[in-house]
């Protein structure tokens, strides 16, 4: 347990408001903080002054995914973003403060007009563009040629997830409302594992919301996390690298195992639906519920079996429902509606570790 010795601490720093709710939020890097909104809007705030230093303003809906990216010889990062049916990219160190649909540096298509694209990944080698959408497809462009593969299998429901994972240069994991994660060999377009969520058993007479898939994060090492609507937390280990244990430990699988139930730890932690969560570092794990419970929790790994234990818990005092949350090393910023629907960011400092 000595990864309990140390227990950190957060304070509430700075609240932003803005005139439309935060639908998706991502850190460039330490100094800058990529916000969009309900109303098609992206704003840039320095970190340092905590004012809009760029903007990007009449996107045709909202901008539901924020996926930034370096670009040699610029200190503001480019960005990805998921609009509508279209993913869009800019240039952020244009001279243009305030930029609109036109000056998109590439436009994509992703899906049909009926449809509507949630979240965007860029691989590590910034090669490839993953995709989901409220259909429940899933599909990857190739950034250099804009070939757009639509995986075989798709998601009976709304895939709002979509993740590479790390070291596994052609696979991907999605996650949607059918209470599905779904494990690809994108290349192929193949679905490679699957993991179906069970729903919550019934107790007193009362049944809980179906296990719908609402949020995901994917670690360093290959640990996948997962958050439904009935308030319950998924732990994949299975595909980690680097930390098998005797019991364990085995020669390095041709392809991801996250989905091993014998790796696997499934605890219901909240009331309601978990809908943010991002790992800060590979045992480290922060979740928000859609009311605001703020929980960081510590992966314990045993000889044979692994341990979640909180180690943080807060309460968003401004947002009515959260959309988002991002972590690193110096703070935690959850964003979303506030009660008279506008948008708000919450921004907590890390204080004590």
């Amino acid at each position: 347990m000595d990864l309990l010795k140390s227990l950190p601490e957060y304070r509430l720093n700075r609240i932003l408001n803005t005139p439309s709710p935060i639908s998706s939020i991502a850190f460039a890097h330490s100094g800058h903080l990529f916000a969009g909104s309900d109303d098609g809007s992206l704003r840039v705030y320095d970190l340092s002054s905590f004012k809009v230093c760029r903007a990007i303003s009449g996107l045709p809906t909202e901008v539901s995914s924020i996926t930034c990216f370096k670009r040699p010889g610029s200190d503001l990062r480019d960005v990805w973003l998921a609009c509508g049916h279209q993913a869009y990219s800019f240039k952020m160190d244009s001279p243009k403060l305030v930029q609109t649909a036109a000056d998109a540096t590439a436009t994509i298509e992703l899906c049909d007009k009926e449809d509507v694209l949630n979240e965007l990944a860029l691989s590590p080698g910034k090669t490839h563009l993953a995709f989901s959408t409220d259909s429940g497809s899933v599909g990857v462009v190739d950034l250099s040629t804009t070939t757009i593969s639509r995986m075989k299998t798709s998601h009976s429901s709304i895939c709002g997830i979509v993740r590479f994972i790390p070291d596994r240069p052609r696979e991907i994991v999605s996650g949607g409302y059918d209470s599905c994660l779904l494990h690809f060999d994108f290349m192929q377009g193949t679905v490679l594992s699957r993991r179906d969520i069970p729903p919550f058993p019934i107790t007193d007479g009362m049944s809980l919301s179906p296990p719908f898939i609402m949020s995901a994060a994917m670690g360093a090492t290959g640990v996948m996390a997962a958050g439904t609507a009935d308030g319950r937390l998924w732990l994949g280990c299975g595909g980690e690298k680097g930390s098998q244990t005797k019991a364990t430990k085995k020669k390095r699988s041709r392809k991801w195992d996250g989905f091993n139930l014998e790796n696997e730890v499934l605890e219901r932690v909240a009331e309601g639906p978990i809908v943010a969560m991002a790992f800060s570092d590979p045992s480290t794990l922060t979740l928000s519920t859609l009311l605001g419970n703020v929980m960081q929790y510590r992966l314990i790994r045993q000889e044979t079996t692994a341990q979640l234990v909180k180690i943080w818990e807060g309460n968003t005092g401004n947002i009515s429902k959260v959309n988002t949350l991002i972590i690193d090393e110096r703070r935690v910023v959850i964003a979303g509606l506030s009660e008279n629907a506008k948008g708000v960011v919450e921004i907590w400092d890390l204080i004590k570790v």
